[in-house]
């Protein structure tokens, strides 16, 4: 495993990702952990994924899916430490200890519980808590806890994570205030929103929003979704504008330089809309066979799957054990 700085990315546990989680985390985030200079380390965070889905079948499949979709996508789990977080179960302590360290007012200002206490105000509820689990209003902690656990130095997050990862940061400094220099204060890479790869309908892709495409389609189904795409009125021979154009937003992420600057070059000499799907179609099928390919392998190989995991997990609970003796250590959880 390399060394140096540590970049950890967790991965949630949600379904088969879409080709905006491929040219917005996966592929980036595999480009990174060949660097000799860092560690990556990259988990399923499946105790995440309870907050939000009791259905324990989907719990299991979307972790599995997940993992394979990493595998098929390139990751070298020899050059990353790639593991399920419900087998460090070092995390889990972890975030009990920063629980009863951090201040209830800090938890409160978190974006989603708010946004939840605000939806039951809307709805004039007796209860502004009503249906809010503790796992959505402890969420920051165990973030918090997955950071720590492995003092990582850079967590990639979306700006949508950005405030969990500033609650980490504080959690840590009062941690270390309170007990001595004990965790790594984690810097946040925010990813660039500019590089958010539309969905079929022009908003960001997201399974939420129900307007993704899949990593490994298959040719006939991208082409269905890819022709659905809403385009204009303007007919073919009638010069076109590619910025904000769901069809070449989805093209600047697939394409070469070249192809990007002669797609433009034709949108400006009036392509019509359907020559432009269908050379879209055509890109991204090329782009996504190997992945394809080799998802269907390891889909057919389990055993690889669960192995895989558990030597991350192995290397991760290397990691994890001074880590966490420190801290007991240092709370005066210790022996006689």
């Amino acid at each position: 495993m390399a060394t140096g700085k540590r970049i950890l990315t967790g991965i949630t546990t949600s379904g088969v990702p879409h080709i905006g989680n491929l040219v917005g985390a996966i592929l980036p985030a595999i480009e990174a952990s060949k660097a000799s200079d860092t560690s990556s380390f990259l988990f399923l965070a499946d105790y995440h994924s309870l907050i939000k889905n009791h259905d324990p079948d989907l719990t299991f499949n979307s972790s599995f899916e997940v993992a394979a979709s990493w595998l098929a996508c390139g990751l070298e789990p020899d050059e990353t430490v790639f593991y399920r977080q419900s087998d460090v179960p070092h995390i889990m302590e972890l975030a009990w200890i920063l629980g009863c360290l951090t201040a209830k007012g800090l938890l409160n200002r978190a974006h989603a519980y708010k946004a939840a206490v605000s939806e039951n105000e809307e709805e004039n509820s007796a209860d502004p808590d009503r249906g809010i689990t503790m796992g959505l209003f402890n969420y920051p902690i165990l973030m918090s806890a997955d950071i720590l656990m492995f003092n990582a130095d850079v967590v990639p997050v979306g700006n949508d994570q950005k405030q969990h990862l500033e609650m980490t940061r504080d959690i840590a400094n009062r941690f270390n205030h309170h007990y001595g220099n004990t965790f790594t204060i984690p810097e946040a890479q925010i990813s660039d929103e500019a590089g958010v790869l539309p969905g079929l309908d022009g908003r960001k892709m997201s399974k939420s929003y129900g307007n993704v495409i899949p990593i490994f389609i298959e040719s006939g189904g991208l082409s269905k979704l890819i022709k659905k795409v809403k385009t204009n009125s303007l007919e073919p021979g009638q010069p076109k504008d590619p910025e904000g154009c769901t069809l070449f937003g989805i093209l600047k992420a697939f394409g070469s330089s070249g192809e990007v600057d002669d797609m433009r070059l034709r949108y400006e000499e009036g392509v019509g809309w359907g020559q432009v799907k269908t050379d879209l179609i055509e890109l991204i099928d090329q782009r996504l066979k190997p992945f394809r390919e080799e998802y269907l392998k390891i889909s057919e190989d389990r055993d690889y799957v669960e192995t895989t995991l558990r030597r991350g997990a192995e290397k991760a609970i290397e990691v994890a054990d001074p880590v966490l003796e420190r801290v007991r250590e240092a709370v005066g959880i210790k022996s006689f």
